[in-house]
């Protein structure tokens, strides 16, 4: 690190000695050029006024930070800048000469000034100009090929896909050499940048990623609809090459070099979502200064509700957790990336009534996020037990101490697998929904439940079960051919559950559009695509049938619930159902009893309590 700041510092300082010596060069030539008589030249004027037209050079070209640009990567703006720098000094110089009208001359001033403009532009931009525009274009080709660089084909002729370019054919490092570039603007079909020929649209992307053997396709166009990409992709993946992209112009914000932002092609590229927006304002008034609890905080959602929570300036978060890596893992996260945030991880079980009341009593939490639950739908097929005591009574326990603490807000993360449920897991979410509602009917805290889909990534989530089948070499196992289900990322699913908490009343279930549903089927044969394979070829995808509890789809909503739209249309709320409450109290009495004798004609109870619930495999 050393080294190359001195490195810098030592290039700095050559390019100010050039700067001086071609500026005093300049001014002596300008005088020879201008003066008609020769013997008349007035040297030693000319000597007198070298040093301060040298300091007011340096100034100037300083002040447009002339010399910390990074030179390899100039472009437009630094010749604006250059440009800028050698008017102010032109000014300055003519300011000089109607003071000092006998010292300089107008013509004098025109003339150094066009030749620092020669003389800076030559010293920047020589060397671009002999790389680009000669070397490449007739080596670049045949280069790729004698030195075994990755062969790339860029799509995009835009100014990301040109500074790509450049990057590449810059940084001998990255052994990639851009042989060809995709653009759908048939203007510039035939074109060259950077010697690089613009060699059709998308439709060509296949035929010609075989005629040059391209090995990496990077699809350079950040400001494009996400959909368009997704089309895009779609074509990209019927190649054998490795696909790569850009993220979109939100996270390119003043980026200089843009290859340490290439990333590989996820699958939810695939989706074509467009990007999820939230009022971050209205987010972060109802969090800042609160002091928020989240159960199951080391899990995959409460992770992500974690992280974005931290930025909202909360008062204390604290991460209740029974696994103890998990809650370690993002307490480590969040100490390394938000140093100043007063963060309190405590190991606990939901289950464990005197602990919770004990941590509501220590630290009264303004609003809860309740995540933690069993969620693994075959796991709880077996265990049906364990998902009634974590996720029924995990969730009144702490539910009845937010309601007795006065807590300002309860939010209960639940699921399309509670509507009309197949099995164990999906019922017990859709009793805690029923458990949030009835509690708020007297509580002075707000309960709602926000139901969503499946997330991309998150733990049990099919994508990485796949990932893992296509490195051993297959089979990709997947339920049925014809299963369908929402999918949503992590990040955006709690962007979604935050907002919904600031919309909370009291008594709603929030439920989420998540979009068209994906085929499974689909998706393990894009995933194959994009991991470089052939499905039915390379990896195998094998029929294993639906799994006890599994749906072929999930939906959000039961008509019954009705469907109210809010600010945010990607955010709905389902009108609270009408319950007897003292049946429904009496059938959990019951309900846990049976928990407590390890009985399983507790399913009799719960169809009793959800009469939507029945199992496919019974």
């Amino acid at each position: 690190m050393e080294k190359a700041r001195l490195n810098h510092y030592y290039k700095k300082v050559l390019i100010i000695l050039y700067d001086s010596i071609m500026t005093a060069f300049a001014a002596i030539l300008a005088l020879w050029l201008t003066e008609e008589d020769k013997s008349a030249i007035n040297y030693t004027n000319m000597f007198i006024y070298l040093i301060p037209l040298i300091g007011m050079t340096i100034i100037s070209f300083a002040s447009f930070k002339l010399y910390d640009s990074l030179w390899r990567y100039a472009g437009i703006s630094e010749i604006v800048k250059v440009l800028l720098g050698v008017l102010i000094v032109l000014i300055i110089n003519i300011v000089v000469s109607i003071v000092t009208t006998d010292y300089l001359t107008f013509r004098w001033c025109l003339t150094i000034a066009m030749l620092q403009l020669i003389f800076t532009m030559a010293n920047r931009f020589i060397y671009r100009i002999i790389n680009h525009y000669f070397f490449h274009k007739t080596v670049s080709f045949k280069k790729s090929y004698r030195e075994g660089r990755i062969k790339v084909m860029v799509i995009g002729a835009g100014e990301a896909g040109v500074s790509l370019i450049r990057e590449m054919q810059n940084v001998e490092e990255l052994n990639m050499a851009p042989l060809l570039i995709i653009d759908d603007d048939p203007a510039k079909l035939n074109q060259y940048i950077c010697g690089i020929k613009i060699a059709g649209n998308r439709h060509d992307i296949v035929s010609l990623a075989n005629k040059y053997d391209i090995d990496r396709i990077v699809i350079a166009i950040p400001s494009a609809d996400p959909k368009e990409i997704s089309k895009i992709i779609m074509i990209c993946k019927e190649t054998k090459c490795k696909i790569q992209t850009l993220p979109g112009m939100f996270q390119l914000v003043g980026e200089k070099v843009l290859i340490k932002k290439i990333r590989d092609v996820q699958i939810e590229d695939l989706l074509g979502r467009e990007q999820i927006k939230v009022n971050l304002c209205e987010i972060n008034r109802y969090l800042k200064n609160q002091t928020i609890l989240i159960t199951g905080g080391g899990g995959s959602i409460g992770s992500e509700l974690c992280r974005q929570i931290a930025n909202s300036s909360p008062r204390k978060l604290i991460i209740f957790d029974f696994y103890e890596n998990n809650a370690y893992d993002i307490e480590q996260e969040l100490k390394r990336n938000f140093p100043n945030l007063d963060l309190l991880v405590l190991i606990g079980n939901v289950r464990d009534e005197a602990k919770i009341k004990d941590v509501f009593a220590k630290y009264h939490p303004d609003i809860v996020y309740h995540a933690a639950a069993h969620k693994h739908v075959p796991l709880m097929e077996t265990s049906p037990i364990e998902a009634v005591k974590n996720n029924v009574f995990g969730t009144l326990n702490v539910a009845r101490v937010a309601s007795e603490y006065g807590a300002k807000k309860f939010i209960l993360i639940s699921t399309d697998k509670a509507v009309r449920p197949t099995n164990i897991m999906g019922a017990t979410k859709r009793i805690c929904e029923m458990i949030v509602q009835t509690i708020d009917k007297h509580s002075v805290t707000e309960f709602v439940a926000v139901r969503f889909g499946n997330v991309l990534g998150s733990n049990g989530s099919v994508i990485p079960l796949f990932k893992r089948q296509i490195e051993m070499g297959g089979p990709v196992t997947v339920t049925h051919r014809e299963i369908t289900r929402y999918f949503m990322t992590i990040p955006e699913a709690v962007s979604l559950v935050l907002q919904a908490g600031s919309y909370a009343k009291g008594g709603e279930i929030f439920v989420l559009d998540m979009g068209k549903p994906v085929k499974i089927y689909d998706l393990a044969e894009n995933i194959i695509k994009l991991s470089g394979y052939t499905p039915h070829v390379d990896i195998a995808i094998e029929i294993t049938g639906l799994r006890p509890g599994e749906k072929l789809y999930e939906e959000l909503l039961m008509e019954e619930e009705g469907l109210q739209s809010t600010e945010n249309k990607l955010i709905y709320i389902g009108k609270p159902i009408e319950l007897d409450e003292a049946n429904f109290y009496h059938k959990l009495s019951e309900l846990q009893q049976k928990c407590l004798e390890e009985n399983v004609d507790m399913k009799i109870i719960i169809r009793d309590l959800v009469p939507q619930y029945h199992s496919n495999g019974e």
